[in-house]
């Protein structure tokens, strides 16, 4: 941990490819900027990335990075974590990522409780391969392939997460740079798994959740004077389907991180060579 890293510090010498105007940018900048503000560093930093735009994103920071494949980025982040507990773990995704393919891992990841923070770029579609629709599309969004919409009800990924015993649920908006920031780092920041859904806005593919659109509807929970660690004033609000809410929704003081729970806090990265003693004697039992 260091006090004297700057944001800038995560940034890679690679140029981002995304569209002009993506909102992935300023949840990019949000992450780094929490990274920094929490006294991490590079060095002790492992950003896990999947498919889709969002996947792009270790490429475009600087820190230890794997860019893994759709859906699967959440077991190899927590993989990495109890492998070796002193790393910072962040695992990036987008919704198609996160609640399709990979909504079976989120469950899991959510109910381990792993002291890692997981950022999901949420933009309602599917960007990368040219704007079908999502898992948290409009019922009625309409695209090239589905012309009158998906015709089903959007997945709502804070109630997964609260209905999955999750103990950190919040969502911030990508171009609100100050108070994303600020929630990322308090997922950063929990002891146990930090879950941010970040409203990020596709510029090209989806012309309905626009920035004009989170603007006029988001509404703040800090504002409302939200309690955080009430579980039915959250559950409430993660299922008011009327309003678009930013900020820590729930966080439960209860809080027991998988490693302290289950005793794993030993940095296990460095492998002896050969096979642990009576490895072999266990392996012939069962075959």
């Amino acid at each position: 941990m260091s006090s004297d890293v700057r944001f800038t510090d995560f940034k890679s010498d690679k140029q981002p490819t995304w569209c002009p105007g993506c909102g992935d940018f300023g949840t990019m900048n949000g992450m780094m900027k929490a990274l920094a503000n929490t006294g991490n560093d590079p060095d002790n930093t492992f950003v896990v990335a999947g498919i889709g735009c969002s996947g792009k994103i270790g490429t475009y920071m600087h820190s230890y990075a794997l860019h893994g494949v759709h859906g699967r980025a959440l077991p190899v982040g927590t993989g990495v974590k109890l492998a070796n507990p002193d790393l910072e773990v962040m695992v990036a995704g987008g919704d198609g990522d996160g609640y399709s393919i990979g909504a079976g891992h989120f469950v899991h990841a959510v109910r381990r409780n792993v002291d890692m923070t997981y950022v999901v770029m949420d933009n309602r579609i599917y960007g990368l391969t040219k704007g079908q629709a999502s898992p948290t599309s409009r019922k009625d969004f309409e695209t090239s392939t589905t012309p009158e919409g998906p015709q089903q009800p959007p997945v709502n990924p804070l109630a997964l997460a609260l209905a999955s015993g999750a103990t950190f649920i919040a969502q911030s908006f990508s171009t609100d740079a100050q108070r994303h920031a600020e929630i990322v780092q308090e997922a950063i920041e929990h002891d146990g798994f930090g879950f941010v859904n970040v409203f990020s806005p596709c510029v090209t593919f989806n012309d309905v959740d626009t920035y004009d659109y989170f603007r006029d509807n988001l509404v703040d929970v800090a504002e409302e004077g939200h309690d955080r660690t009430d579980y039915d004033a959250a559950k409430e609000k993660i299922l008011d389907a009327s309003k678009e809410y930013q900020g820590v929704i729930w966080q439960s003081e209860k809080s027991i991180p998988y490693s302290e729970k289950h005793g794993v806090d030993a940095d296990m990265s460095q492998i002896d060579d050969g096979a642990p003693e009576g490895a072999m004697d266990l392996v012939r039992e069962f075959y």
